[in-house]
């Protein structure tokens, strides 16, 4: 007598499990997303792999553990090495997201070209274009295609054969969203689909010792497609995402359990595909000539190397009975904050107008030196007066009025001094201890006392 299928309610958008059918999902709060879903007989397992590091698992005392450093295989493309933290590690499973366009596929192919150049074995499976359409990519990049191997697939268990066959270091699974398993029997890209893929080619990986790139779609809030336990399931997650100049992309580590996380690698697309960006500063710094008020340039420290990026502000007199508070590129509740920071202890009055400031380029200001910099912009736009073209700025603003260091001060101002700024405004914790040459430093500790630098400049 056959055992009888298992099914659950599972919602399609955030992956939430239900005992039961619902109209609304409780948790992401969307309607009609609620699907049943057959997860097949029990007993069986589901034809994983067995053991999820590839063996029976067994007891061990952690000093036994070995600390041996993990192999790397380095994807020629320095940049992509640097957010995955110093190239790919054998048996990591990486994710790599982003919108239509953006130029995944494009990144992953020229990557497996390098590592293909390194006679290391590689396999490209496309589950969305032919092979006909990717071979005239890789022509059209000039790409080296003689030691690629491809598969037109989207089964995991076909995949896997196929992998026990070739034996492949390197694997390429274009996408994630449109491969499915056997063992579940609702339609490829669906939530239980996705997780279950994505869990079967993880433990495959950790088996067999097989590097995994799964490429993801992303929803219209620009956040990966399919269940949450996808990003937990990978060891790496990435993100290429366009600027607002649409030449340039951004890939951004948002998980990396072999590296850094907040690391950014730079690359400028055009007709042989995509390249890195030696200087990513002046790709943030194409500034008009002439300067013009609300103008002012910070340091962040992306990663492991400093960002020269220009922040923009207005001020403008309300024409409403309510005044509009904008931030893009940051958080609009630290706006809120400063601007009731530059009234009680800069004595600057900005409730009554509208004020909007605006990180050019844009890229995400996470941490907290661009405080200064914003500030400098409202203040520069407030009273309408120019900064120098030269200045830039850094440092936290306390709810005292008080002046932060941040952290690598001494890497931030030589880095700006290479390109070519003279006058700097920063925490007076941060001063250097000896002089650079061509740049002024005016180190302050008060709100109130770089209010009086700028000034003077």
């Amino acid at each position: 007598m056959s055992k009888k299928a298992k099914t659950a309610f599972v919602c399609q958008e955030c992956g939430a499990d239900y005992p039961r059918w619902g109209g609304q999902c409780t948790s992401c709060g969307e309607w009609n997303t609620i699907k049943e879903v057959r997860l097949g007989t029990g007993g069986n397992e589901r034809n994983h792999p067995v053991g999820y590091a590839g063996s029976v698992s067994e007891v061990k005392l952690l000093s036994d553990i070995s600390l041996e450093q993990a192999g790397r295989i380095a994807t020629g493309l320095p940049e992509f090495d640097r957010v995955l933290g110093g190239g790919i590690v054998n048996g990591s499973v990486v994710l790599i997201g982003g919108a239509p366009g953006a130029g995944k596929s494009t990144l992953l192919l020229q990557a497996i070209a390098n590592i293909a150049g390194q006679n290391i074995p590689v396999l490209y499976v496309s589950g969305e274009e032919s092979l006909q359409q990717i071979a005239e990519r890789a022509h059209r990049l000039g790409l080296p295609a003689n030691k690629i191997m491809m598969l037109a697939e989207t089964s995991v268990q076909r995949i896997s054969g196929v992998l026990d066959e070739i034996r492949p270091r390197v694997l390429v699974v274009d996408s994630i969203q449109v491969v499915y398993t056997q063992d579940i029997d609702s339609a490829p890209g669906s939530v239980s689909q996705v997780r279950e893929s994505a869990s079967y080619l993880t433990q495959y990986a950790k088996k067999h010792g097989i590097s995994i790139f799964m490429v993801g779609h992303v929803t219209k809030d620009q956040s990966l497609a399919g269940p949450m336990t996808l990003s937990h399931i990978v060891d790496t997650q990435v993100m290429l995402s366009s600027t607002d100049d649409a030449r340039f992309r951004v890939l951004r580590a948002d998980k990396n359990r072999f590296g850094s996380i907040g690391e950014l690698g730079f690359f400028a697309m055009d007709n042989t595909g995509l390249k890195e960006v030696k200087n990513p500063s002046a790709m943030f710094l194409n500034r008009p000539e002439k300067p013009s008020p609300g103008s002012a340039v910070t340091v962040l420290w992306e990663g492991t190397r400093p960002l020269l990026v220009e922040i923009q502000a207005l001020v403008t007199e309300c024409q409403y009975g309510n005044p509009r508070r904008l931030a893009v590129g940051f958080d609009q509740n630290r706006l809120a904050m400063l601007l009731a920071v530059l009234t009680r202890h800069g004595g600057i009055f900005t409730a009554n107008d509208e004020i909007y400031a605006n990180v050019v380029g844009g890229i995400k200001v996470s941490e907290t030196s661009s405080d200064l910099a914003i500030i400098a912009g409202i203040v520069s736009s407030f009273r309408d007066k120019v900064i120098p073209h030269d200045a830039f700025f850094f440092g936290e603003i306390g709810l005292s009025g008080e002046i932060r260091p941040v952290a690598n001060g001494q890497a931030r101002l030589n880095d700006a001094a290479k390109h070519g700024f003279k006058t700097a405004v920063i925490p007076k914790a941060n001063a250097p201890k000896k002089k650079i040459e061509g740049l002024r430093i005016y180190p302050v500790a008060t709100l109130s006392g770089a209010l009086d630098v700028m000034s003077g400049l």
